[in-house]
């Protein structure tokens, strides 16, 4: 990071907005998203701790973890910021719903969250979107 800019550190969570889900049920798939950043090392690892991740991560742990949610009209368009997102090598979790509570027992692809990481590397993939 630039000594002389401070650079902005965020997570992004783009959510399907197609998919008409209930207001708590967007918010629990937000949360499965963002809580992967943590959670998939866990589980991986059995441990984690803050050096493990890179400064710029440790920077978003340690700092205000901002988060933005942006909206996609539809499956298509999510796993097109994921591909980007993922060709330019930031870290994305892409959440699957198992469809118990809804979608009629379909396993259905209703968000992802990349980042945390500096914002305008990901602004580049997701600085046009809408917010949700």
């Amino acid at each position: 990071m630039d000594a002389d800019q401070p650079s902005r550190i965020k997570q992004v969570i783009v959510m399907r907005h197609d998919l008409k889900m209930r207001r708590g049920k967007q918010i629990a798939q937000g949360a499965h998203a963002s809580m992967s950043f943590l959670c998939r090392p866990l589980q991986e690892r059995g441990s984690v701790s803050l050096a493990d991740f890179s400064e710029v991560e440790q920077a978003w742990l340690t700092g205000a973890f901002a988060k933005v949610c942006c909206r996609v009209d539809s499956e298509e368009e999510l796993m097109a910021i994921h591909d980007k997102a993922v060709e330019k090598g930031l870290v994305v979790h892409l959440i699957t719903d198992s469809g118990k509570t809804e979608f009629h027992g379909r396993p259905t692809r209703t968000c992802l969250a990349i980042g945390p990481d500096n914002a305008e590397k990901i602004d580049e993939i997701t600085g046009e979107l809408q917010l949700l």
